[in-house]
Protein backbone atom coordinates (compact mmCIF):
# COMPACT_ATOMS: atom_id res chain seq x y z
CA UNK A 1 0.00 0.00 0.00
CA UNK A 2 1.80 3.36 -1.09
CA UNK A 3 1.84 6.23 1.67
CA UNK A 4 -1.39 7.86 2.40
CA UNK A 5 -1.49 11.75 1.61
CA UNK A 6 -1.67 13.58 4.69
CA UNK A 7 -3.63 16.52 3.97
CA UNK A 8 -7.21 14.43 2.86
CA UNK A 9 -8.13 10.96 3.68
CA UNK A 10 -9.24 10.98 0.30
CA UNK A 11 -13.54 10.35 -1.03
CA UNK A 12 -15.19 7.44 0.18
CA UNK A 13 -16.65 6.91 -3.79
CA UNK A 14 -14.66 6.61 -7.38
CA UNK A 15 -12.71 9.29 -8.75
CA UNK A 16 -13.62 9.59 -12.57
CA UNK A 17 -11.38 11.64 -15.40
CA UNK A 18 -12.82 12.71 -18.74
CA UNK A 19 -11.32 13.90 -21.34
CA UNK A 20 -12.84 16.00 -23.73
CA UNK A 21 -10.92 15.64 -26.96
CA UNK A 22 -10.03 18.58 -28.82
CA UNK A 23 -11.73 20.65 -26.07
CA UNK A 24 -9.83 24.26 -26.14
CA UNK A 25 -10.56 27.37 -24.19
CA UNK A 26 -10.29 30.37 -26.33
CA UNK A 27 -12.16 34.04 -25.45
CA UNK A 28 -12.25 34.40 -29.57
CA UNK A 29 -15.76 33.34 -30.81
CA UNK A 30 -14.69 33.47 -33.99
CA UNK A 31 -14.81 30.10 -35.75
CA UNK A 32 -15.37 28.54 -32.03
CA UNK A 33 -17.30 25.79 -32.17
CA UNK A 34 -17.54 25.50 -28.70
CA UNK A 35 -18.16 29.04 -27.80
CA UNK A 36 -21.19 28.40 -30.26
CA UNK A 37 -22.49 25.36 -29.36
CA UNK A 38 -25.50 25.08 -27.18
CA UNK A 39 -23.64 23.05 -23.83
CA UNK A 40 -26.16 23.65 -20.72
CA UNK A 41 -24.04 21.17 -18.77
CA UNK A 42 -20.57 22.52 -19.58
CA UNK A 43 -21.89 26.29 -19.21
CA UNK A 44 -23.28 25.41 -15.62
CA UNK A 45 -19.93 23.96 -14.87
CA UNK A 46 -17.90 26.81 -15.41
CA UNK A 47 -20.15 28.83 -13.54
CA UNK A 48 -20.85 26.60 -10.38
CA UNK A 49 -17.54 24.48 -10.27
CA UNK A 50 -14.33 25.06 -9.24
CA UNK A 51 -11.79 25.45 -12.77
CA UNK A 52 -8.99 26.42 -13.95
CA UNK A 53 -6.88 26.29 -17.01
CA UNK A 54 -3.88 23.93 -18.22
CA UNK A 55 -1.08 24.15 -20.50
CA UNK A 56 -1.53 21.54 -23.18
CA UNK A 57 1.14 22.40 -26.16
CA UNK A 58 4.79 22.98 -26.38
CA UNK A 59 7.52 22.34 -23.68
CA UNK A 60 3.86 21.59 -21.36
CA UNK A 61 3.69 18.35 -22.89
CA UNK A 62 7.26 17.54 -23.77
CA UNK A 63 7.59 19.15 -27.19
CA UNK A 64 10.62 21.11 -28.38
CA UNK A 65 9.14 24.94 -28.32
CA UNK A 66 6.08 26.52 -27.32
CA UNK A 67 4.61 27.09 -30.75
CA UNK A 68 4.46 22.92 -31.49
CA UNK A 69 0.70 22.27 -31.10
CA UNK A 70 -0.06 19.22 -28.42
CA UNK A 71 -1.72 16.61 -29.72
CA UNK A 72 -3.36 13.27 -28.05
CA UNK A 73 -0.12 11.56 -27.81
CA UNK A 74 1.72 13.35 -26.01
CA UNK A 75 -1.15 15.04 -24.12
CA UNK A 76 -2.03 11.70 -22.69
CA UNK A 77 1.73 10.75 -22.28
CA UNK A 78 1.53 13.95 -19.42
CA UNK A 79 -1.88 13.40 -18.08
CA UNK A 80 -0.57 9.38 -17.00
CA UNK A 81 2.93 9.98 -16.70
CA UNK A 82 2.44 12.98 -14.31
CA UNK A 83 5.93 14.37 -15.88
CA UNK A 84 7.34 15.52 -18.93
CA UNK A 85 9.23 13.47 -21.31
CA UNK A 86 11.08 14.80 -24.07
CA UNK A 87 8.51 13.49 -27.11
CA UNK A 88 8.94 12.57 -30.76
CA UNK A 89 9.29 15.62 -32.41
CA UNK A 90 12.01 16.74 -29.17
CA UNK A 91 13.61 13.62 -29.60
CA UNK A 92 14.18 13.06 -33.17
CA UNK A 93 15.09 16.63 -33.09
CA UNK A 94 17.89 15.66 -30.11
CA UNK A 95 19.40 12.79 -32.30
CA UNK A 96 19.70 14.64 -35.35
CA UNK A 97 21.46 17.56 -33.79
CA UNK A 98 23.59 15.10 -31.39
CA UNK A 99 24.28 12.70 -34.52
CA UNK A 100 23.41 9.76 -32.46
CA UNK A 101 20.91 8.88 -34.61
CA UNK A 102 22.84 8.37 -37.44
CA UNK A 103 25.66 5.93 -34.97
CA UNK A 104 22.20 4.14 -34.00
CA UNK A 105 22.05 0.24 -34.94
CA UNK A 106 18.85 1.20 -37.03
CA UNK A 107 20.03 3.62 -39.62
CA UNK A 108 23.67 1.71 -39.38
CA UNK A 109 21.82 -1.17 -40.87
CA UNK A 110 19.77 0.81 -43.43
CA UNK A 111 22.48 2.18 -44.89
CA UNK A 112 24.34 -1.32 -44.98
CA UNK A 113 21.24 -2.44 -46.90
CA UNK A 114 21.37 0.38 -49.58
CA UNK A 115 25.23 0.26 -50.35
CA UNK A 116 25.78 -3.58 -50.25
CA UNK A 117 23.18 -4.09 -52.38
CA UNK A 118 23.34 -0.69 -54.59
CA UNK A 119 20.02 -0.29 -53.85
CA UNK A 120 17.47 2.70 -53.37
CA UNK A 121 16.27 3.95 -50.25
CA UNK A 122 13.21 4.84 -50.01
CA UNK A 123 11.43 7.44 -47.40
CA UNK A 124 7.80 7.41 -46.33
CA UNK A 125 5.61 10.07 -44.25
CA UNK A 126 3.94 12.87 -43.36
CA UNK A 127 4.84 15.52 -46.12
CA UNK A 128 4.54 18.72 -43.53
CA UNK A 129 6.41 20.95 -40.84
CA UNK A 130 3.19 20.46 -38.41
CA UNK A 131 5.61 18.43 -35.69
CA UNK A 132 2.25 16.54 -34.81
CA UNK A 133 3.47 12.92 -36.84
CA UNK A 134 6.35 14.13 -38.76
CA UNK A 135 8.57 17.66 -39.57
CA UNK A 136 9.84 17.76 -43.78
CA UNK A 137 13.26 19.00 -41.69
CA UNK A 138 13.80 15.52 -40.50
CA UNK A 139 13.12 14.08 -43.81
CA UNK A 140 15.92 16.72 -45.52
CA UNK A 141 18.22 15.52 -42.68
CA UNK A 142 18.08 11.94 -44.00
CA UNK A 143 18.38 12.63 -47.16
CA UNK A 144 21.53 14.95 -46.44
CA UNK A 145 23.19 12.02 -44.31
CA UNK A 146 22.43 9.38 -46.98
CA UNK A 147 24.44 11.49 -49.56
CA UNK A 148 26.98 11.95 -47.11
CA UNK A 149 27.06 8.25 -46.88
CA UNK A 150 27.63 6.64 -50.03
CA UNK A 151 23.55 6.07 -51.22
CA UNK A 152 23.26 7.20 -54.77
CA UNK A 153 19.04 6.99 -55.19
CA UNK A 154 16.07 7.37 -52.93
CA UNK A 155 12.55 8.27 -53.69
CA UNK A 156 10.44 10.24 -51.08
CA UNK A 157 6.74 8.55 -50.88
CA UNK A 158 4.53 11.80 -49.53
CA UNK A 159 1.93 11.98 -47.58
CA UNK A 160 -0.31 15.28 -47.88
CA UNK A 161 -1.35 16.76 -44.44
CA UNK A 162 -3.94 19.84 -44.52
CA UNK A 163 -4.97 18.76 -41.10
CA UNK A 164 -1.60 19.44 -38.49
CA UNK A 165 -1.01 22.19 -41.23
CA UNK A 166 -3.62 24.60 -43.54
CA UNK A 167 -5.78 22.65 -45.33
CA UNK A 168 -4.44 23.56 -48.95
CA UNK A 169 -0.87 24.48 -48.06
CA UNK A 170 1.16 21.11 -50.28
CA UNK A 171 2.70 23.19 -52.60
CA UNK A 172 3.99 25.46 -49.86
CA UNK A 173 6.02 22.55 -49.09
CA UNK A 174 6.41 20.70 -52.45
CA UNK A 175 7.90 23.91 -54.28
CA UNK A 176 10.75 24.23 -51.73
CA UNK A 177 11.12 20.93 -51.12
CA UNK A 178 12.11 20.54 -54.80
CA UNK A 179 14.43 22.90 -54.92
CA UNK A 180 16.38 21.40 -52.20
CA UNK A 181 16.34 17.86 -53.93
CA UNK A 182 17.50 19.57 -57.14
CA UNK A 183 20.53 21.31 -55.16
CA UNK A 184 21.25 17.94 -53.29
CA UNK A 185 21.14 16.34 -56.69
CA UNK A 186 24.77 15.57 -57.57
CA UNK A 187 27.92 14.24 -56.90
CA UNK A 188 26.05 10.86 -58.67
CA UNK A 189 23.22 11.47 -55.96
CA UNK A 190 19.65 11.18 -57.59
CA UNK A 191 16.41 11.61 -55.03
CA UNK A 192 12.89 12.31 -56.35
CA UNK A 193 9.81 12.03 -55.24
CA UNK A 194 7.87 8.88 -56.26
CA UNK A 195 4.58 8.99 -55.05
CA UNK A 196 1.92 10.59 -52.86
CA UNK A 197 -1.93 11.35 -51.80
CA UNK A 198 -3.57 12.64 -49.08
CA UNK A 199 -3.09 11.50 -45.31
CA UNK A 200 -6.76 10.44 -44.98
CA UNK A 201 -6.60 8.40 -48.05
CA UNK A 202 -4.32 6.65 -47.92
CA UNK A 203 -0.97 5.00 -45.58
CA UNK A 204 -2.13 6.85 -42.41
CA UNK A 205 -4.94 5.01 -40.59
CA UNK A 206 -5.09 3.82 -37.09
CA UNK A 207 -6.45 1.32 -35.06
CA UNK A 208 -7.53 -0.32 -37.59
CA UNK A 209 -9.89 1.47 -38.24
CA UNK A 210 -10.15 1.18 -41.84
CA UNK A 211 -7.48 -1.41 -43.66
CA UNK A 212 -8.37 -0.74 -46.89
CA UNK A 213 -6.41 3.10 -46.34
CA UNK A 214 -3.27 1.14 -45.87
CA UNK A 215 -3.40 -1.14 -48.34
CA UNK A 216 -4.45 1.51 -50.76
CA UNK A 217 -0.46 3.21 -49.71
CA UNK A 218 0.77 0.08 -50.26
CA UNK A 219 -0.45 -0.17 -54.12
CA UNK A 220 0.94 3.01 -54.18
CA UNK A 221 4.93 3.43 -52.71
CA UNK A 222 5.52 -0.40 -53.22
CA UNK A 223 3.62 -1.20 -56.14
CA UNK A 224 3.88 2.23 -58.12
CA UNK A 225 0.06 1.18 -58.92
CA UNK A 226 -1.79 4.60 -59.78
CA UNK A 227 -2.40 8.01 -61.55
CA UNK A 228 0.70 8.63 -63.87
CA UNK A 229 1.97 12.37 -63.22
CA UNK A 230 5.14 13.63 -64.72
CA UNK A 231 5.60 14.95 -61.15
CA UNK A 232 3.96 15.98 -57.25
CA UNK A 233 3.07 19.60 -57.91
CA UNK A 234 1.39 18.60 -61.53
CA UNK A 235 -0.54 15.82 -59.46
CA UNK A 236 -1.66 17.82 -56.60
CA UNK A 237 -2.96 21.23 -59.28
CA UNK A 238 -4.42 18.14 -61.40
CA UNK A 239 -6.17 16.80 -58.51
CA UNK A 240 -7.46 19.69 -57.03
CA UNK A 241 -9.20 20.88 -60.33
CA UNK A 242 -10.95 17.42 -60.87
CA UNK A 243 -12.17 17.98 -57.23
CA UNK A 244 -13.22 21.43 -56.65
CA UNK A 245 -12.76 22.37 -52.78
CA UNK A 246 -10.77 19.11 -51.53
CA UNK A 247 -8.49 20.04 -48.82
CA UNK A 248 -4.98 18.49 -49.23
CA UNK A 249 -5.98 15.83 -46.73
CA UNK A 250 -8.41 14.04 -49.16
CA UNK A 251 -6.61 14.09 -52.27
CA UNK A 252 -6.25 10.67 -54.26
CA UNK A 253 -2.86 8.62 -54.40
CA UNK A 254 -0.93 9.62 -57.84
CA UNK A 255 2.37 7.99 -58.57
CA UNK A 256 5.32 10.06 -60.24
CA UNK A 257 6.34 8.04 -63.79
CA UNK A 258 8.72 8.70 -66.26
CA UNK A 259 8.54 6.83 -69.75
CA UNK A 260 5.16 5.47 -68.99
CA UNK A 261 7.05 3.46 -65.28
CA UNK A 262 6.84 4.57 -62.03
CA UNK A 263 9.99 5.86 -61.29
CA UNK A 264 9.65 4.44 -57.12
CA UNK A 265 8.20 1.12 -56.81
CA UNK A 266 9.68 -0.47 -53.47
CA UNK A 267 11.76 -3.74 -54.92
CA UNK A 268 13.83 -6.67 -53.37
CA UNK A 269 16.99 -5.11 -51.76
CA UNK A 270 15.99 -1.63 -51.27
CA UNK A 271 15.42 0.28 -47.21
CA UNK A 272 12.89 1.80 -46.55
CA UNK A 273 12.51 4.51 -43.41
CA UNK A 274 9.25 5.49 -42.38
CA UNK A 275 9.96 9.31 -41.01
CA UNK A 276 6.84 9.62 -39.02
CA UNK A 277 7.73 9.90 -35.38
CA UNK A 278 4.03 9.52 -34.09
CA UNK A 279 2.83 5.92 -33.48
CA UNK A 280 -0.67 5.54 -33.70
CA UNK A 281 -0.82 5.97 -37.65
CA UNK A 282 2.19 4.10 -37.85
CA UNK A 283 1.91 1.00 -36.81
CA UNK A 284 -0.17 -0.57 -39.65
CA UNK A 285 2.07 0.94 -42.48
CA UNK A 286 4.78 -0.65 -40.42
CA UNK A 287 3.32 -4.37 -39.96
CA UNK A 288 2.16 -4.10 -43.51
CA UNK A 289 6.46 -3.42 -44.79
CA UNK A 290 7.96 -5.76 -42.55
CA UNK A 291 5.71 -8.40 -43.74
CA UNK A 292 3.80 -9.07 -40.32
CA UNK A 293 -0.16 -10.69 -40.77
CA UNK A 294 -2.20 -8.05 -42.30
CA UNK A 295 -5.89 -8.25 -43.08
CA UNK A 296 -4.89 -7.35 -47.36
CA UNK A 297 -2.99 -9.79 -49.67
CA UNK A 298 0.27 -7.80 -50.69
CA UNK A 299 0.10 -9.63 -53.61
CA UNK A 300 4.46 -9.71 -53.74
CA UNK A 301 6.24 -8.34 -50.24
CA UNK A 302 9.55 -7.24 -51.24
CA UNK A 303 12.63 -8.32 -49.55
CA UNK A 304 13.45 -4.75 -47.96
CA UNK A 305 15.33 -3.25 -44.71
CA UNK A 306 12.55 -0.98 -43.01
CA UNK A 307 12.72 1.05 -39.96
CA UNK A 308 10.76 3.60 -38.44
CA UNK A 309 11.80 6.76 -37.27
CA UNK A 310 10.94 5.63 -33.69
CA UNK A 311 9.40 2.07 -32.04
CA UNK A 312 5.72 2.82 -32.29
CA UNK A 313 4.81 0.20 -30.09
CA UNK A 314 7.47 -0.77 -27.52
CA UNK A 315 5.33 -3.93 -26.12
CA UNK A 316 4.31 -5.44 -29.29
CA UNK A 317 8.17 -4.57 -30.93
CA UNK A 318 6.84 -2.67 -33.60
CA UNK A 319 8.63 -2.19 -35.92
CA UNK A 320 11.75 -4.38 -34.50
CA UNK A 321 14.16 -1.82 -36.56
CA UNK A 322 13.66 1.78 -35.58
CA UNK A 323 16.24 4.91 -35.98
CA UNK A 324 15.34 6.57 -32.44
CA UNK A 325 14.97 5.02 -29.18
CA UNK A 326 11.47 5.98 -27.35
CA UNK A 327 11.45 7.68 -24.02
CA UNK A 328 11.10 6.04 -20.98
CA UNK A 329 8.28 5.97 -19.15
CA UNK A 330 8.22 4.89 -15.79
CA UNK A 331 5.99 5.29 -12.53
CA UNK A 332 2.68 5.99 -14.24
CA UNK A 333 -0.24 6.91 -12.53
CA UNK A 334 -1.66 3.17 -13.33
CA UNK A 335 1.19 1.66 -12.06
CA UNK A 336 0.94 3.63 -8.93
CA UNK A 337 -2.76 2.79 -8.22
CA UNK A 338 -2.46 -0.49 -9.47
CA UNK A 339 0.30 -0.77 -6.76
CA UNK A 340 -1.63 0.36 -4.00
CA UNK A 341 -4.42 -2.34 -5.14
CA UNK A 342 -7.01 0.55 -7.06
CA UNK A 343 -8.91 -1.16 -9.76
CA UNK A 344 -8.97 1.56 -12.87
CA UNK A 345 -10.89 1.42 -15.78
CA UNK A 346 -10.61 3.07 -19.12
CA UNK A 347 -13.07 3.57 -21.94
CA UNK A 348 -13.13 4.97 -25.56
CA UNK A 349 -13.99 4.49 -28.88
CA UNK A 350 -11.81 2.84 -31.29
CA UNK A 351 -10.33 6.22 -32.45
CA UNK A 352 -9.30 7.50 -29.04
CA UNK A 353 -8.84 3.69 -27.51
CA UNK A 354 -5.25 3.75 -27.62
CA UNK A 355 -4.88 7.43 -26.07
CA UNK A 356 -6.41 5.90 -22.78
CA UNK A 357 -4.96 2.66 -22.58
CA UNK A 358 -1.48 2.59 -24.66
CA UNK A 359 -0.33 6.44 -24.26
CA UNK A 360 -1.89 6.46 -20.91
CA UNK A 361 0.15 4.05 -19.58
CA UNK A 362 3.58 5.00 -20.98
CA UNK A 363 3.52 3.81 -24.01
CA UNK A 364 2.74 0.15 -23.05
CA UNK A 365 0.75 -2.25 -24.49
CA UNK A 366 0.07 -4.43 -21.55
CA UNK A 367 -2.45 -3.87 -18.54
CA UNK A 368 -1.38 -2.92 -15.15
CA UNK A 369 -3.04 -5.11 -12.66
CA UNK A 370 -6.49 -4.08 -11.88
CA UNK A 371 -7.13 -3.10 -14.42
CA UNK A 372 -9.77 -3.30 -16.67
CA UNK A 373 -10.45 -1.84 -20.53
CA UNK A 374 -13.22 -1.27 -22.36
CA UNK A 375 -13.35 -0.48 -26.39
CA UNK A 376 -16.37 0.92 -28.19
CA UNK A 377 -15.98 0.55 -31.86
CA UNK A 378 -16.04 3.77 -33.79
CA UNK A 379 -18.32 4.32 -36.96
CA UNK A 380 -16.82 3.68 -40.27
CA UNK A 381 -18.11 6.65 -41.80
CA UNK A 382 -16.78 10.20 -42.14
CA UNK A 383 -16.81 12.10 -38.80
CA UNK A 384 -19.07 15.10 -40.25
CA UNK A 385 -21.83 12.93 -40.67
CA UNK A 386 -22.37 11.37 -37.72
CA UNK A 387 -20.73 14.04 -35.54
CA UNK A 388 -22.20 12.73 -32.13
CA UNK A 389 -20.11 9.29 -32.62
CA UNK A 390 -19.82 6.82 -29.62
CA UNK A 391 -20.65 9.59 -27.06
CA UNK A 392 -23.55 7.95 -25.41
CA UNK A 393 -21.84 4.40 -25.70
CA UNK A 394 -19.14 5.63 -23.97
CA UNK A 395 -21.40 6.82 -21.25
CA UNK A 396 -23.10 4.16 -21.43
CA UNK A 397 -20.14 1.84 -20.16
CA UNK A 398 -19.13 4.52 -17.93
CA UNK A 399 -22.19 4.17 -15.97
CA UNK A 400 -22.53 0.72 -16.32
CA UNK A 401 -18.90 0.48 -14.36
CA UNK A 402 -19.79 2.89 -12.21
CA UNK A 403 -22.78 0.58 -10.93
CA UNK A 404 -20.61 -2.38 -10.73
CA UNK A 405 -19.06 -0.73 -7.78
CA UNK A 406 -15.63 -2.29 -8.73
CA UNK A 407 -13.48 0.65 -9.13
CA UNK A 408 -11.95 3.45 -7.90
CA UNK A 409 -10.61 5.31 -10.91
CA UNK A 410 -12.30 5.38 -13.93
CA UNK A 411 -11.12 7.14 -17.41
CA UNK A 412 -12.48 8.04 -20.34
CA UNK A 413 -12.42 10.40 -23.84
CA UNK A 414 -14.66 11.29 -25.59
CA UNK A 415 -13.21 11.95 -29.18
CA UNK A 416 -15.74 14.17 -30.83
CA UNK A 417 -14.22 17.73 -30.48
CA UNK A 418 -10.68 16.64 -31.95
CA UNK A 419 -11.99 13.70 -34.93
CA UNK A 420 -14.94 16.13 -35.79
CA UNK A 421 -12.61 18.96 -35.78
CA UNK A 422 -9.82 18.15 -37.86
CA UNK A 423 -12.73 17.68 -40.88
CA UNK A 424 -13.00 21.63 -40.61
CA UNK A 425 -17.22 20.98 -40.66
CA UNK A 426 -17.66 24.00 -38.22
CA UNK A 427 -21.79 23.02 -37.62
CA UNK A 428 -20.88 19.68 -37.45
CA UNK A 429 -17.95 20.55 -34.56
CA UNK A 430 -21.13 22.60 -32.86
CA UNK A 431 -22.80 19.24 -33.20
CA UNK A 432 -19.92 17.07 -31.83
CA UNK A 433 -19.50 19.37 -28.64
CA UNK A 434 -23.37 19.31 -27.84
CA UNK A 435 -23.23 15.40 -27.94
CA UNK A 436 -20.25 15.46 -25.72
CA UNK A 437 -22.12 17.42 -23.08
CA UNK A 438 -25.35 15.47 -23.62
CA UNK A 439 -23.06 12.59 -22.40
CA UNK A 440 -21.69 14.48 -19.41
CA UNK A 441 -25.43 15.18 -18.63
CA UNK A 442 -25.73 12.00 -17.99
CA UNK A 443 -22.99 10.61 -16.73
CA UNK A 444 -21.91 13.25 -14.04
CA UNK A 445 -24.72 12.78 -11.59
CA UNK A 446 -24.25 9.09 -11.52
CA UNK A 447 -20.37 9.76 -10.32
CA UNK A 448 -21.86 11.90 -7.46
CA UNK A 449 -24.74 9.55 -6.82
CA UNK A 450 -21.79 7.25 -6.09
CA UNK A 451 -19.95 9.49 -3.45
CA UNK A 452 -17.40 10.18 -6.47
CA UNK A 453 -15.57 13.70 -8.07
CA UNK A 454 -15.62 14.24 -11.61
CA UNK A 455 -12.62 15.51 -13.44
CA UNK A 456 -13.46 17.47 -16.77
CA UNK A 457 -10.46 17.92 -18.76
CA UNK A 458 -9.04 17.61 -22.58
CA UNK A 459 -5.93 17.03 -24.08
CA UNK A 460 -5.61 20.02 -26.32
CA UNK A 461 -7.09 22.08 -28.22
CA UNK A 462 -9.06 21.94 -31.49
CA UNK A 463 -13.00 22.71 -32.30
CA UNK A 464 -12.39 26.42 -30.31
CA UNK A 465 -10.14 27.36 -33.55
CA UNK A 466 -12.40 25.94 -36.81
CA UNK A 467 -11.23 29.05 -38.79
CA UNK A 468 -7.73 30.12 -39.75
CA UNK A 469 -6.71 33.28 -37.86
CA UNK A 470 -5.31 36.54 -37.85
CA UNK A 471 -3.04 37.01 -35.77
CA UNK A 472 -3.36 40.82 -35.17
CA UNK A 473 -7.08 40.80 -35.42
CA UNK A 474 -8.65 37.99 -34.38
CA UNK A 475 -10.60 37.96 -37.22
CA UNK A 476 -10.95 34.77 -39.52
CA UNK A 477 -8.54 35.09 -42.85
CA UNK A 478 -10.85 34.48 -46.19
CA UNK A 479 -10.55 32.44 -48.62
CA UNK A 480 -10.44 34.27 -52.57
CA UNK A 481 -14.33 33.67 -52.99
CA UNK A 482 -14.64 35.79 -49.13
CA UNK A 483 -15.38 32.52 -47.07
CA UNK A 484 -13.35 31.93 -43.58
CA UNK A 485 -10.68 30.01 -44.16
CA UNK A 486 -11.04 26.52 -42.47
CA UNK A 487 -8.46 25.11 -40.23
CA UNK A 488 -8.35 21.52 -39.54
CA UNK A 489 -5.46 21.30 -37.12
CA UNK A 490 -4.80 21.72 -33.28
CA UNK A 491 -4.70 24.89 -31.35
CA UNK A 492 -2.22 26.59 -28.56
CA UNK A 493 -5.32 27.29 -26.34
CA UNK A 494 -4.77 25.95 -22.68
CA UNK A 495 -8.02 23.27 -21.75
CA UNK A 496 -10.54 23.05 -18.99
CA UNK A 497 -10.06 21.85 -16.06
CA UNK A 498 -13.01 21.68 -14.14
CA UNK A 499 -13.92 19.56 -10.50
CA UNK A 500 -17.44 18.11 -10.06
CA UNK A 501 -18.76 16.90 -6.85
CA UNK A 502 -21.62 16.73 -4.47
CA UNK A 503 -22.39 18.77 -1.40
CA UNK A 504 -20.20 16.62 1.17
CA UNK A 505 -16.92 17.73 -0.59
CA UNK A 506 -17.60 21.44 -1.10
CA UNK A 507 -15.25 22.27 0.81
CA UNK A 508 -12.87 21.13 -1.98
CA UNK A 509 -10.56 23.60 -4.71
CA UNK A 510 -8.32 23.80 -7.56
CA UNK A 511 -4.95 25.45 -7.10
CA UNK A 512 -4.73 28.43 -9.75
CA UNK A 513 -1.03 27.95 -10.65
CA UNK A 514 1.18 30.11 -13.34
CA UNK A 515 2.50 27.16 -14.95
CA UNK A 516 -0.24 24.41 -14.44
CA UNK A 517 -0.46 21.39 -17.23
CA UNK A 518 -1.46 18.56 -17.97
CA UNK A 519 1.01 16.54 -16.13
CA UNK A 520 0.05 17.99 -12.58
CA UNK A 521 -3.65 15.89 -13.44
CA UNK A 522 -1.74 13.02 -11.63
CA UNK A 523 -1.10 14.15 -8.75
CA UNK A 524 -4.38 15.44 -8.27
CA UNK A 525 -6.30 12.11 -9.35
CA UNK A 526 -3.64 10.67 -6.51
CA UNK A 527 -4.70 12.91 -3.41
CA UNK A 528 -8.54 12.82 -4.63
CA UNK A 529 -8.34 9.19 -3.53
CA UNK A 530 -6.13 9.75 -0.66
CA UNK A 531 -2.56 9.07 -1.23
CA UNK A 532 0.57 10.82 -1.97
CA UNK A 533 1.91 11.51 -5.23
CA UNK A 534 5.16 9.70 -6.93
CA UNK A 535 8.18 12.00 -5.97
CA UNK A 536 8.84 12.56 -9.77
CA UNK A 537 5.20 13.93 -10.46
CA UNK A 538 4.14 17.67 -10.86
CA UNK A 539 2.70 18.99 -8.40
CA UNK A 540 -1.17 18.50 -6.99
CA UNK A 541 -3.52 21.27 -8.23
CA UNK A 542 -6.16 19.94 -5.36
CA UNK A 543 -6.67 22.34 -2.59
CA UNK A 544 -8.35 21.14 0.38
Amino acid sequence: MLSKYSEFPGISGPVVLIVMDGYGVSPIHAGNAIATANKPTLDHLFKTCPHTLLAAHGKAVGMPFDDDMGNSEVGHNAIGAGQIYAQGAALVAQAINSGTIWQGEGWREIIAQTNTHSATLHCIGLFSDGNVHSHIDHLKAILRQARLEGVTKARVHILLDGRDVPETSALDYLLPFEDFLTQLNCSGFDARIASGGGRQVITMDRYEADWSMVELGWRTHVLGEGEYFQNAAEAVQTLRDRHPGITDQNLPPFVIAERGEPLGRIQDGDAVVLFNFRGDRAIEISRALEGGDIPFCRLQMPAIAYAGMLQYDGDLFIPRRFLVPPPAIRNTLGEWLSRSGIRQFACSETQKFGHVTYFWNGNRSGKFAGETWQEIPSDSVPFEERPWMKAAEIADAMIAALHSGEYRFLRCNFANGDMVGHTGDFAAAQHAIEAVDLALSRLLPVVRQTGGISIITADHGNADEMYELDKKTGQPLLTLTGQPKGKTSHTLNPVPLILDFGAEYRHLGLKQMENAGLANLAATVANLLGLEKHPSWHESLLQT
